[in-house]
């Protein structure tokens, strides 16, 4: 594997392991407690750390690793996918079954205390922390867009002319 592609990796390994290492720390160490979409957003990541452990051991001639760079692409925009949808989940641009938000009408009293009970206890929809007016979800979905062009970054055919310095 050539030194652009081993870094471009490296540099993706350490980016969704610092992504997951700080949603851990959120939970566990300030007590804020995660929704549901916040989780969904951490699973893809953990399939992407996994994807360039393996880009790291396998060798660069290796058939998997032609597809590898695509597939780590895939985890990191599921992410970003998950990450912009619960983003427009707190700023209320969506309703999702995880909001405060949902209806009430013509429901009965059954149906409503099973509704409630079902609920998270953690609303998607409930800003936990935010920097310069962007939320957990937008960072994420900043970060994982950037790792997904760096995936498809490192999967550029390299060994031409200009890689020969």
């Amino acid at each position: 594997m050539a030194m652009r592609r081993t870094n471009l990796i490296k540099l993706i390994l350490l980016g969704s392991s610092f992504l997951l290492l700080a949603a851990f720390g959120f939970q566990y160490l300030l007590g804020m407690q995660p929704c549901v979409l916040c989780i969904w957003q951490r699973w893809p990541h953990g399939v992407a750390i996994v994807i360039a452990l393996l880009a790291l051991r396998l060798p660069a001639w290796a058939f998997p690793w032609l597809i590898m760079p695509y597939l780590g692409a895939m985890a990191s925009a599921t992410s970003a996918g998950i990450a912009i949808y619960h983003t427009g989940v707190e700023r209320h641009w969506w309703l999702s079954s995880c909001a405060s938000r949902a209806s009430t009408a013509g429901l009965s009293a059954e149906d409503l205390l099973a509704q409630i009970t079902s609920a998270p206890t953690v609303l998607c929809d409930v800003v936990a922390w935010e920097f310069v007016t962007l939320s957990m979800a937008s960072w994420n979905g900043i970060a994982s867009v950037l790792l997904t062009l760096i995936w498809l970054a490192s999967a550029k055919k390299e060994g031409g002319p200009r890689d020969a310095r």
